[in-house]
């Protein structure tokens, strides 16, 4: 209720009310008529000229939308092979990273090991290298073993990696409200006209007028104004909103931010309430309650929308301030003042920093919040203290899951290009036939490369998602139970079973 109400009063009453986006659209002649539009003639006048503007505008506009068109045809007739095969591979990367993250982990410590050994002056770093693995070898099969349960997970909850079109429905509809408002906003002023005289000593020049009562004016039949003109100037206005215009930017752009960090914390908590019911779950798959994602859905929007929003607008005021310390450095960009500039390069560096820590923080509150069902101030305390109890799991857990997912990105999208430069310069005898002649390959082989990243950070999302909810379940566990028959371990039996050879 606060959100669409923060929504009406500052952005959508006064900018749909006041706002014209044929003011942003459209240019105007020296009348303030929108050019090519219907009603209106293309005049020639000493200001601005509707032909010259017109044709401008349409030749890039025609442009625009021929490229935009043309390019999405092609996309559709080229493309869609390699992302297809792209969001294929990653769903059974995914899946296979039971079997393969530790090989795929080891495997590359090995390899980093022997090229520090190839490179002598590095046997400092390589002894160092050696030492930290070998102190930290438990803690690394914790995280193996975490990210084969994270797989064995979304494999028994597949619906979870199709989660993400659901945020993704939900952003298209924040930003276009955003850059709908935003125009509304951007166009809201009136209509300015201003005396326009070829005699520099009319002393009535550059004042405002009104054209449908100036040539009754005085000013048009002094002898110092002979000639001048009501002409359009800009669009402005002296109201108390036209001079709080910059404020309702601002307000609407906070707005914005809030809702896109709702909706990507409504992601994470749903994802998170399922991956928790699967790890707390006795026997799994069987003890996994039917549809967990959208009781999961259903939970968080019931019962955490005040929990995500207050989440969601702490990380929105921060990136709000942020972006006004861009927008003051670019004002400030001509002053040549060392101080300034350093302040302003520590304030950005603060900032960016605090970003950081409120977006990890609310992370993993937003999982407490799914698990345990407390507000968010609570779940941020318990969260906060509980990875710190576990700070080394948590660093060697964070650089395991980030390498092998950015391994795996790199793969799809190298793998899938690779695909796609075959096909494109016709190299693939079996469906060479399908494929037409292209004299520039670059761009549609470009396309597909982004795209298949683009696909396989969506499904890794989900990925890691599971895998911190799955982390921090785990933690809980080792402290609320003991292995006892009395409060046994929820953990999976391979989890039990390294613990079990650390702790003798």
């Amino acid at each position: 209720m606060c959100l669409l109400l923060m929504c009406f009063v500052c952005s959508v009453c006064p900018a749909w009310l006041h706002g014209d986006p044929r003011k942003v659209l459209y240019p105007t002649d020296s009348y303030g008529q929108f050019c090519g539009q219907k009603g209106t003639s293309n005049l020639f006048t000493p200001l601005f000229s509707c032909y010259s503007q017109t044709t401008f505008y349409h030749l890039v506009a025609a442009l625009k939308y021929m490229i935009f068109f043309c390019f999405s045809l092609y996309f559709l007739k080229h493309c869609d092979r390699g992302l297809l095969i792209s969001l294929a591979v990653s769903l059974v990367f995914i899946l296979l990273l039971r079997f393969t993250a530790g090989l795929l982990l080891w495997t590359t410590i090995i390899t980093v090991i022997l090229l520090l050994a190839y490179v002598v002056s590095l046997g400092v770093t390589e002894a160092s290298f050696l030492a930290m693995l070998i102190f930290l070898r438990r803690r690394v099969q914790v995280a193996i073993a975490l990210l084969r349960e994270a797989s064995k997970a979304i494999g028994h909850i597949m619906s979870t990696l199709f989660f993400p079109v659901v945020t993704f429905l939900l952003l298209t509809i924040c930003i276009s409200y955003w850059a709908v408002t935003a125009v509304y906003l951007a166009s809201s002023g009136e209509a300015i006209y201003k005396v326009m005289s070829p005699d520099v000593s009319c002393p009535y020049a550059n004042s405002t007028c009104s054209p449908e009562t100036f040539n009754r004016t005085n000013i048009s039949r002094s002898a110092l104004c002979l000639g001048s003109q009501c002409l359009f100037a800009f669009y402005g206005g002296e109201t108390s909103y036209h001079h709080y215009l910059f404020l309702l930017q601002l307000s609407n752009l906070l707005v914005f931010l809030w809702l896109v960090n709702f909706s990507l914390a409504l992601e994470q908590c749903t994802l998170a309430g399922t991956f928790a019911s699967y790890y707390w779950a006795k026997r799994k798959p069987q003890d996994i309650p039917p549809c967990p994602l959208f009781s999961s859905f259903s939970r968080a929007i019931r019962y955490h929308t005040g929990s995500l929003a207050f989440g969601a607008l702490i990380l929105s005021v921060v990136q709000l301030l942020r972006i006004i310390l861009e927008y003051m450095e670019q004002k400030l960009k001509g002053v040549d003042n060392s101080l300034s500039r350093f302040i302003m390069c520590c304030l950005r560096c603060c900032f960016w920093c605090l970003e950081k820590f409120i977006r990890y923080m609310n992370h993993n509150a937003y999982i407490m919040v799914a698990v345990y069902g407390k507000n968010f101030c609570t779940s941020a305390r318990e969260a906060f203290f509980l990875l710190m109890r576990n700070v080394v799991r948590v660093a060697v857990l964070d650089r395991v899951t980030d390498f092998l997912l950015f391994l795996g990105k790199v793969l799809i999208a190298g793998g899938v290009g690779l695909f796609a430069f075959f096909l494109f310069t016709r190299k693939i005898p079996v469906i060479q036939d399908e494929v037409p002649n292209l004299n520039y390959y670059w761009i549609p082989l470009l396309t597909v490369v982004i795209g298949a990243y683009l696909i396989a950070h969506g499904f890794f999302s989900v990925y890691a998602m599971c895998v911190d909810t799955l982390f921090l379940c785990f933690c809980d566990d080792l402290e609320r139970n003991d292995g006892s028959s009395e409060k046994p371990f929820l953990m999976s039996p391979e989890l039990h079973r390294i613990l079990g050879k650390s702790s003798q």
